[in-house]
């Protein structure tokens, strides 16, 4: 439960901002359909986060425990690092094409989340906690907390929520569970 709880809040905290939620606010916006948009991102989410999920399982079984547990550390530092660092959508478009709403939502989305913080975070949360269904679900979860409220509100939300403070409280997160980690013997 533990592992499905922070991977939940690490990465909800991390997506604040972050250019996935840029390009949810950008696909609800241009298209107006958020069932397909919401869908689109759930799967790609999904996809992406089993294989992150999978990459931190395997390095669990090819490394020993201290050189995992400060890489681990080491991870979570950068993380909390990056939390600080603003993005920006920058020139990546989604065209429907014929195959609609929902799959350029899905491409898009598995495409921009390769090497995000939040793919990032989901192979050492899965490496961290040795249980990938209960990281995988609550990133996935985490994901989805973030930018459904985007889809389904469009900029009417994103104005009023204070970014620059919940990355804050997200790197300090981050931070701390990379003391934890070396604090920790597993």
């Amino acid at each position: 439960m533990e592992a499905f709880i922070a991977s939940t809040g690490l990465v909800a905290l991390a997506e604040i901002g972050d250019k996935t939620q840029l390009l949810a606010l950008a696909l609800a916006a241009r298209y107006k359909k958020p069932v397909p948009i919401l869908l689109g991102i759930l799967l790609a989410t999904l996809v992406n986060h089993a294989l992150a999920g999978a990459a931190g399982a395997w390095l669990l079984t090819v490394t020993g425990p201290d050189v995992m547990r400060w890489a681990l550390a080491l991870s979570f530092f950068a993380m909390g690092a990056w939390m600080l660092i603003p993005d920006k959508l920058g020139d990546i478009r989604a065209s429907p094409g014929r195959w609609g709403v929902f799959a350029a939502t899905f491409a898009a989305f598995f495409i921009v989340e390769i090497g995000d913080k939040t793919q990032i975070a989901t192979v050492a949360l899965a490496a961290r906690y040795s249980a990938i269904y209960a990281v995988v679900a609550g990133t996935t979860i985490g994901m989805m907390l973030a930018n459904a409220p985007v889809v389904l509100m469009g900029g009417r939300i994103a104005d009023r929520m204070p970014v620059r403070l919940i990355h804050r409280a997200g790197a300090a997160v981050f931070l701390a569970l990379g003391v934890l980690t070396l604090v920790s013997a597993r």
